[in-house]
């Protein structure tokens, strides 16, 4: 599958208020995409808010991709989408046995996991009305490596990664290709808890697309990734109880 470029594309991100979304929205305005649909969640009977005021490129679209009318909706209101960003993500803060809440983990794979799901298949058919484009899901090194100390999001990320390369081979012939991207410790508020090294969320918009642009299946946009990969295939095991040591002294926080 070739890649493709947001030039001219009409490009719909979800979770676009703030963080790596808000990125992604920035970073196809700068890369010359026509439109851009902006997925924000907003209350019943309410026109979100644009992400970035004051550019009429941007259309705010009011979008929890955990509802399957409201995903409907998206696709019947954004049929002009070429490029969709699947970024909308979420993490409870919790563990996944010696949890506090046991419905946190069932939130995490509804967001994480069944979100990319419905829009995939919401928007498989709209892109390919329109000549082919492609899918960015943003994903997590936690969905490469089991990380402990991320309960259900590692789980849920996991999944999202398989859900990728299955999505893929499906949706080639119709001229639509995939590419998951593997994120690493970002600047956003989900990471504010988090001490070191934190990338700016523009760097992972601008690693995404250029991912997109040169039609990679798989990609990692950080240092991050790229030397948890490492380690995973230098010594798997022992890659494996570094991460389990790390349960013991990290901080949950709950961050949505």
């Amino acid at each position: 599958m070739s890649g493709t470029s947001i030039q001219g594309a009409t490009v719909l991100v979800t979770g676009a208020n703030r963080g790596i979304g808000l990125a992604f929205v920035q970073e196809a305005l700068a890369g010359g995409a026509a439109r851009v649909h902006a997925g924000v969640r907003a209350p019943a009977g309410t026109v979100p808010e644009s992400p970035v005021p004051g550019d009429d490129r941007v259309v705010p679209v009011r979008l929890d991709v955990t509802d399957p009318d409201q995903v409907a909706a998206a696709a019947g209101a954004c049929g002009d989408t070429t490029v969709v960003v699947n970024n909308a993500g979420l993490h409870t803060g919790t563990r996944l046995v010696r949890c506090t809440d046991p419905a946190d983990a069932r939130a995490e794979m509804e967001v994480n996991y069944f979100g990319v799901l419905h829009m995939t298949r919401a928007f498989a058919d709209v892109i390919a009305g329109n000549g082919g484009g492609a899918f960015v899901n943003v994903l997590s090194v936690a969905g490469m490596v089991p990380a402990p100390f991320m309960g259900g999001y590692s789980p849920a990320k996991a999944a999202a990664l398989w859900l990728s390369t299955i999505a893929r081979a499906e949706l080639a012939r119709d001229g639509i290709g995939v590419t998951a991207l593997v994120v690493g410790s970002v600047d956003t508020r989900m990471a504010a808890h988090v001490d070191g090294r934190k990338e700016d969320p523009r760097d992972i918009a601008r690693a995404g697309y250029k991912a997109l642009r040169r039609g990679d299946h798989v990609a990692d946009t950080d240092w991050m990734a790229v030397d948890a990969r490492a380690r995973m295939a230098r010594d798997p095991a022992g890659y494996e109880r570094s991460l389990a040591k790390l349960l013991d002294v990290a901080e949950l926080r709950t961050s949505r």
